[in-house]
């Protein structure tokens, strides 16, 4: 890999730092986040070393989906703040050098949206064909899954109309009718709204699932269930209409674009983000954290499956590694903290482990998509109880296995691994009452370990997971190889190392994982021609690296860039 050869952009070069404004920072007592936290806590935020800020969905919303549900997108939440609060919060920003990137949620709207409140009301409605529509003349509508649907049926009747109304995920969110043209353009005005505002660029909220088959017609029994998404994301005009949203909106500004992608494989990621189709930057997959992860987000044996993890990462940097741009992450909202999901929340673990992943992260081929109190090594708070869930998701599922008489006991213990929620909790800031998050009741609990695990306490002492980050963000600054270097799997069988060198022109470093809790010994001859004992140590997560002529030994997830 030649750096002259490389086109080098802002959004390739950046780290994503992502903010679920509901549980960053509340600044009034009533126990949600708000943009004024936000603006409180910017410095901080600038001190991270990160680049890129992807703030979850602020607009108007009631809320059945967090925020995923808008009512109005050309205005803020009222939990939230106001439009002021919003450009103060976008010009501090910006003072500082930050990006700031939106959701866009135009797959689906909130049924409170005045579109669809409208549409409701009768079939002569001009509304009416902003959403998709089966009469009930026709009898029952095909069949098609939702995602948080009390009994998974994405059909839901309206009584006015006469028919049934397409949501793939909740019943409070009719999907939008991109055959309109009418509908399309007010999406792409709306864009522009926020683009005149000065936001850098947009997430995309399950964009592959905007184009529907004509007529809804019956899938085959082998896409039926959780399968369905990998239909919903071939619909036949999803390329004309990202085209057409490129050709009049994305074009005209310096963004950064990322679809949210399921149904999203290597074989088609090109047709998203190939550079010659005009299309977006970015594309985020759900092979990797699908691993080990069932239906109903139940958990089997391969749930921490190292290989499997490696070669699914390594096919997508294959698939991307010249054309296109990928993107690396671990955690977000809709996935449980990365600490307990792919490493060990273990008191005697926690630490290392958490600096390990962020390691990773920070050192493969692609932009880091980085989630609050990743940072600090926060880890999923495993609710006993059904009724401390918040997330629509959980809930249905609970009730949909407890009406199949399902084992409700694996149900509840899988997600303590698995939960949305347990991202969700909020950011644990310094040891007083609820972690410095809230001075009133907060919407969902506090992780009980923020007595230990919190801002404050990591703010000063150097070998904390928050000052670890810092400095893995400035050796990612210092060290193109590490973000456009090619990228090179060892050890692809090995189940607890991975292993991997990044080149770039004549520079090359490798990089040394211990993805278990065991100390593990490896021989120096299979490391690509990499001398460890005579190599430069750019950074390790632990106090020592035990390396001899012919082996390296790493202890309990150790992290380890040499070059």
């Amino acid at each position: 890999m030649k750096l002259a050869n490389i086109k080098r952009e802002w959004w390739k070069e950046g780290v994503v730092y992502q903010i679920y404004p509901r549980s960053f920072q509340d600044s009034n007592g009533d126990g949600v986040g708000d943009l004024r936290g936000i603006i409180n806590r910017l410095d901080y935020i600038k001190d991270l070393g990160v680049d890129i800020i992807w703030l979850n969905p602020i607009y108007s919303s009631p809320n059945d989906d967090n925020g995923y549900d808008i009512s109005d997108y050309r205005n803020i939440m009222a939990e939230f703040g106001d439009m002021d609060d919003f450009e103060e919060l976008l010009a501090g920003m910006h003072e500082r050098g930050l990006k700031v990137v939106m959701d866009l949620v135009v797959n689906h709207c909130s049924d409170e949206h005045m579109w669809f409140q409208e549409a409701k009301q009768s079939r002569d409605n001009p509304y009416y064909d902003y959403f998709h529509w089966w009469p009930a003349e026709k009898g029952t509508p095909p069949h098609r899954w939702s995602y948080f649907d009390p009994e998974a049926n994405a059909w839901c009747y309206n009584e006015a109309t006469d028919s049934y109304y397409l949501h793939y995920f909740a019943i409070k969110q009719p999907d939008l009718n991109w055959e309109n043209p009418k509908l399309r353009a007010e999406i792409y005005d709306m864009m522009h709204y926020w683009f005149k505002k000065g936001i850098d660029g947009f997430r995309m909220d399950v964009i592959t699932f905007i184009s529907k088959h004509e007529g809804y017609p019956e899938f085959p029994p082998e896409f039926h269930g959780q399968a369905m998404i990998d239909m919903y994301a071939q619909g036949p005009k999803l390329h004309d209409y990202l085209h057409e949203m490129n050709r009049e909106v994305l074009q005209h500004y310096d963004i950064m674009t990322v679809a949210e992608g399921p149904g999203t494989h290597t074989d088609n990621v090109l047709k998203l983000v190939g550079e010659d189709r005009q299309e977006l930057n970015m594309n985020y997959h759900f092979d990797h954290v699908s691993i080990g992860v069932g239906d109903r987000f139940i958990v089997n044996d391969d749930f921490q499956n190292l290989v499997k993890f490696k070669q699914v990462m390594s096919d997508w940097d294959a698939a991307l590694a010249t054309e296109g741009w990928n993107t690396v992450y671990f955690g977000n909202h809709d996935f449980p903290r990365m600490v307990t999901r792919w490493a060990s929340d273990a008191p005697e673990h926690r630490r290392t482990a958490s600096k390990m992943l962020s390691t990773y992260l920070l050192t493969m081929r692609g932009t880091p998509y980085y989630y609050m109190g990743d940072e600090l090594g926060m880890s999923n708070i495993k609710f006993d109880n059904i009724d401390d869930y918040k997330d629509i998701m959980t809930i249905n599922w609970y009730q949909l296995t407890k009406a199949e008489g399902g084992d409700l006991d694996k149900f509840m213990e899988s997600h303590k691994l698995c939960a949305r929620d347990n991202a969700r909790t909020p950011v644990q800031w310094d040891d007083s009452e609820n972690a410095g998050f809230t001075t009133g009741t907060p919407w969902i609990k506090v992780n009980p370990n923020y007595v230990d695990v919190n801002a404050a306490a990591q703010e000063n002492d150097p070998d904390s997971e928050l000052n670890y980050f810092r400095k893995l963000n400035q050796v990612r600054k210092d060290n193109l190889t590490l973000i456009y270097g090619a990228y090179t799997l060892l050890l692809a069988e090995h189940t607890e190392i991975y292993a991997y060198t990044r080149t770039l022109d004549d520079d090359v470093i490798l990089v040394l994982l211990n993805y278990s809790d065991k100390t593990v010994t490896i021989n120096q001859a299979d490391l690509a021609g990499v001398d460890v004992s005579n190599g430069t140590i750019l950074l390790n997560n632990t106090a020592s690296l035990d390396v001899t002529a012919d082996t390296v030994t790493l202890t309990p997830y150790q992290a380890v860039l040499v070059r």
